[in-house]
């Protein structure tokens, strides 16, 4: 049975927003659009640092569907990020400013695996301390994606009984024949595996509707997982320049209810993590 059967629908999509704690606008989209029922989960950048407003929101209101959006990486230009775990740059995680690497490239080409399981499995365990209930785990810029971190990956959705964002559907994972070793694991264990991906459209103004139309009205049978990085207006504009455009008619687009209404004139189910881990701890009997 595949995972569509398993929760009783044709066509399912994970509304999910990416990069919660980066910034305060992040957050705003977010705790906005999941209260209107507009989108169905996100993930945290615990090292970030509106973590702590996010956090509070988590402990205070347990319907969010929250997970950890592991980071190995910090990318744009002035504001940056670093480890939870040390301050050694003996540890290949840290950059000649003292920050994560900006780019996975680099990363990998510093990385000491041990190092990086102590930091991913910190920020998991700072979610859980600051009042987060986490449902899932997925990888900032593909980072924990990585052939040489894919198998820790898996390691810590089983640790801590949490969903691996982990799609059959996509492109731009680090390297293939180790990505789909770690799907044919899920598989053989009867885990829930996403059947779909898309993302954030970086499209101009005038195409952002039809465009979001588009991909919501030709999402395929299955489940697919929306990865989107909605953001009220703000700071983002100084954050991430090139971005925010995007970020910011995303959140609009969203806000105003109209992916929902597509969403139910299609007979596509939005679905969040949480369902997806009830399948993953029944599998698993935790």
């Amino acid at each position: 049975m595949n995972l569509a059967e398993q929760l009783g629908v044709s066509r399912a999509v994970i509304l999910h927003v990416d990069d919660l704690a980066m910034c305060n606008g992040g957050n705003r989209a977010y705790l906005e659009l999941a209260r209107a029922g507009f989108v169905t989960c996100g993930s945290v950048m615990v090292p970030c640092p509106w973590f702590r407003e996010i956090a509070e929101a988590a402990a205070a209101d347990p319907r969010l569907d929250l997970g950890v959006h592991l980071i190995l990486t910090s990318e744009w230009r002035h504001y940056r990020w670093r480890p939870l775990s040390t301050a050694s740059r003996a540890s290949g995680l840290i950059d000649d400013e003292g920050y994560f690497w900006r780019d996975v490239a680099s990363l990998r080409a510093h990385l000491v695996p041990e190092a990086a399981e102590a930091e991913l499995r910190a920020q998991i365990e700072r979610a859980q301390e600051a009042g987060i209930r986490p449902t899932h785990i997925d990888a900032h810029m593909a980072a924990a994606m990585l052939p040489e971190l894919i198998h820790l990956h898996l390691r810590l959705a089983f640790d801590y009984s949490l969903v691996p964002a982990l799609p059959r559907g996509i492109r731009w994972a680090p390297e293939r024949d180790s990505y789909q070793a770690a799907l044919a694991r899920l598989d053989a264990g009867g885990l829930p595996v996403i059947d779909h991906f898309r993302g954030t459209l970086p499209v101009a103004a005038e195409e952002t509707a039809a465009r979001y139309r588009q991909a919501i009205e030709g999402l395929a049978p299955g489940v697919t997982l929306f990865a989107l990085h909605a953001t009220t207006p703000g700071e983002i504009e100084t954050i991430a320049p090139d971005h925010a455009a995007w970020r910011t008619r995303e959140y609009a687009l969203f806000a105003r209810g109209a992916v929902a209404e597509w969403c139910a004139a299609g007979g596509i189910t939005p679905i969040g993590y949480r369902d997806l881990r009830k399948l993953w701890l029944r599998t698993t009997g935790k």
